[in-house]
């Protein structure tokens, strides 16, 4: 395939005006196989480019099964579910088109219906979490106070059933608003080189002998993972709320599992803000549940405040699991993969400067 000149000071090359589409695109060769994917595509399949190039496009994205696509004319479908190679399931819009010029060649778009639990950083979860730091400051300001006051008088009527019962109310109130205050710090989280493993380790601890107690935890760890830069006690929250989230996931199953992963992702980067450079993000954390997974009316908004498939729960795990992990520079997304399949919840998260 024929590209572009070489780039000059005031003319981008080939490379640049394809990694910067704002939508996935793969690159198909008259062989049937990749030639190219830019930076969404990678991020939308966790695939890296290098891995990718010269791979049948029937192994990394089977395409829709439509007759039309063996009579080599261009296809659209809408909102379709496409699995790839990983098992990862994905709700997208499908297009492909020859590239006019170059007979067998052709271009691939996927642009996801789902951006906000793929990529992990739309800019609707964004302005959730801000919406979430004025209600939490507001809430934290206008009723923390006054409950001090009603335990307090609660306490000075004696014991009782009816005090006891007004006492537990009023901390079970305060502990949800120290929670919401959770995301008015909006101070930068202090990063620093650290080995996960220790960390892994302690929550994993912590788990067993306590919320998930009478469970397997399995660990499939790479050994050679690199340090990573990030803050010690914010990974330490998000790891144990992603095992609370997989412990009350498996609840039902008669045969709970629970899985933690680490791997190292060439080619996974991701742009902290419009116009600032891409951050690769090779670090993979992954916990897996067999539990049912999210319902579907709420699994595009799953990181939301507020939001939580539990009628008892209060959807504030997540959000500040994705709040702490923006935090670092890093990612959190939520699937369906494998078979048989499971939920999963990934972090993405930056490498250590060597």
């Amino acid at each position: 395939m024929r590209q572009p000149d070489t780039p000059s000071r005031n003319r981008p090359g080939f490379a640049e005006l394809f990694a910067a589409l704002p939508v996935a695109v793969v690159v198909v060769d008259p062989d049937h196989r990749v030639a190219h994917a830019n930076a969404l595509a990678e991020q939308l399949l966790n695939l890296s480019e290098r891995l990718m190039m010269g791979q049948p496009l029937d192994a990394i994205i089977p395409p829709p099964d439509d007759p039309r696509n063996r009579d080599g004319h261009a296809l659209a479908v809408y909102d379709t579910e496409i699995s790839t190679a990983r098992g990862v399931k994905i709700r997208a819009d499908f297009a492909e088109t020859q590239i006019a010029d170059y007979p067998g060649w052709r271009a691939i778009t996927l642009h996801a219906s789902a951006t906000s639990r793929r990529l992990g950083h739309s800019a609707d979860r964004a302005a959730g979490a801000r919406a979430a730091v004025g209600a939490a400051a507001m809430l934290a300001h206008e009723i923390k106070n006054p409950l001090s006051g009603i335990r307090g008088a609660a306490q000075l009527l004696g014991a009782g059933e009816l005090t006891t019962l007004i006492v537990t109310e009023v901390d079970r109130i305060a502990a949800l608003i120290d929670r919401m205050q959770d995301f008015s710090d909006t101070r930068p989280l202090p990063l620093a080189s650290e080995n996960i493993y220790p960390l892994l380790g302690h929550a994993r601890r912590l788990a067993l002998a306590g919320f998930a107690r009478g469970i397997t935890i399995e660990e499939r760890f790479d050994p050679s993972l690199p340090p990573a830069q990030i803050n010690r006690d914010a990974l330490l929250q998000i790891v144990i709320n992603l095992l609370k989230n997989a412990r009350e996931a498996v609840r039902n199953e008669r045969e709970p599992r629970i899985v933690m992963t680490t791997a190292y992702r060439h080619g996974i980067t991701v742009s902290s803000a419009p116009g600032k450079p891409r951050l690769p993000l090779p670090i993979e954390i992954c916990i897996f549940d067999n539990g049912p997974g999210a319902p579907a009316d709420i699994a595009d908004h799953l990181f939301d405040p507020f939001v939580s498939g539990r009628r008892e729960g209060q959807g504030l795990g997540l959000a500040l699991v994705d709040k702490l992990t923006r935090d670092m520079g890093g990612i959190v997304q939520y699937g369906r993969e494998g078979n048989p399949e499971m939920t999963v919840l990934r972090l993405l998260l930056p490498r250590a400067a060597s």
